[in-house]
Parts: structure tokens; sequence; C-alpha cells
């Protein structure tokens, strides 16, 4: 999508299936051996789904975010927002809600909308256990992130 609207890009995606905001963190610092000019974080949906502490996510996001900004120093930064889902009850999703525009706030990057927005809880959009996106939902999810980073003119 991105080298369709003229950003040539090489994409790679650091992301392991099932990780925690704690396991992000511990393969950080493998994964910032890669120069990068634009770098994407999304951690902590299965933080959310587990239901996990929310201060303890919002410290190893912030210390991501150190790192990342320590050994790249000129990279362009996007923490992602993720949501936790409602069965977790109305104070953990609003706290949970709230840590990724502060914790980019407090960090100096920019924050990016809801990664599964327009796929989240629809079954037409995901697979069988319905939370991970199927291809289509998967479409939609890098329209998303390619919209975003289109309209925010990343180079």
């Amino acid at each position: 999508m991105l080298d369709s609207a003229g950003h040539p890009a090489h994409i790679v995606n650091a992301g392991v299936s099932g990780e925690t905001s704690a396991g992000a963190l511990r393969r950080i610092d493998w994964v910032l051996r890669t120069p990068a000019d634009v770098i994407v974080l999304e951690t902590g949906a299965n933080d959310g789904l587990r239901g996990l502490d929310v201060e303890a996510l919002r410290q190893n996001i912030e210390t991501i975010l150190a790192r990342i900004r320590a050994a790249q120093p000129r990279a362009r930064v996007f923490l992602v927002q993720m949501e936790a889902p409602p069965n977790m009850g109305a104070r953990y999703t609003k706290v949970f809600h709230d840590l990724f525009p502060e914790a980019a706030r407090a960090s100096g990057v920019e924050l990016m909308p809801f990664l599964l927005e327009g796929v989240a809880g629809n079954p037409a959009l995901n697979q069988d256990d319905g939370i991970h996106p199927n291809v289509r939902g998967a479409q939609i999810v890098g329209a998303n992130v390619a919209r975003v980073l289109l309209e925010r003119r990343i180079r």
C-alpha cells in the first residue's frame, strides 16, 4: 500500500503471536539491531486479554519507547492505541485505553489510532477465535496503518 502511494518501504514485522508487553520488552534490544526510519510499536493487546496489570504495561511501553529513542534517535516512532475487551470491566478498559495516549505524550512519540478499527468485533473479518483478523480483516488493518503513515507524511 505504501509502495503504491509512492512511498517505497521495506517493512519488518517483529511481532510474536501471543506475546505480552513484557515479552516485547525482553526482545526490544534484539529488534533494534536493524536500523529503521519508522518504528510502529503495537503491544499490549495480550496484556489486556489476560487482564494483566495496567501499570506494568505502562512501564513496559515507556521503557520500550525509551530504548527505541536511545538506539535509534532519528527514527519516527508511533505507538498504536490498543483496547481491552469490555468483559474486563469499565474501570480496567478505561485505564487501559488512557495509558496509550499518556505514554505517547510522556515519550514524545506519535499515537496511532486503534489497530483493529473496523475489524474488532466483526465476525466476518475475524478468525474463528473472534480475536485475530482473517485475510480480509488483515487487509483492513494494513490499510488502517498505511492511511495513518501516509496522512502523517512518513518518509
